[in-house]
């Protein structure tokens, strides 16, 4: 069980960046899925999740309006689009699931795998 994240970069202030979540050892359509970052000297940030429908969502205050969260079942990865990233969005991301079925739009960080790092310069 592995995921994968990707799309990471260097990017300017008022940029963008779409990141991926693709998956191995298991088929992402049947869980929700979250994507959380994390800074040098910073607490881990829940950033978004979608249920495993795409029927709802979820965003912190931080990205809301900004960040978008998606997800293509057939190509079996999810997709979180971050437009006018700022400095302080810099950080590693990761994105996550718990392989429950029951759960709703968040699930727990029980598995993830290696992030992608996403830097903003101002």
């Amino acid at each position: 069980v592995q995921l994968q994240a990707s799309g990471g970069g260097l990017v300017q202030s008022g940029g963008s960046l779409r990141l991926s979540c693709a998956a191995s050892g298991f088929t992402l359509n049947y869980y929700a899925i979250a994507w959380f970052r994390q800074a040098p000297g910073k607490e881990r940030e829940g950033v978004s999740c979608i249920s495993r429908d795409n029927s709802s969502t979820y965003y912190a205050d931080s990205v809301k309006g900004r960040f978008t969260i998606s997800r293509d079942n057939a190509k079996n990865t999810v997709y979180l689009q971050m437009n006018s990233l700022k400095p302080e969005d810099t950080a590693v991301y990761y994105c996550a699931t718990d392989l429950t079925e029951a759960t709703t739009t968040c699930p727990a960080y029980a598995y993830w795998g290696q992030g992608t790092q996403v830097t903003v310069s101002s």
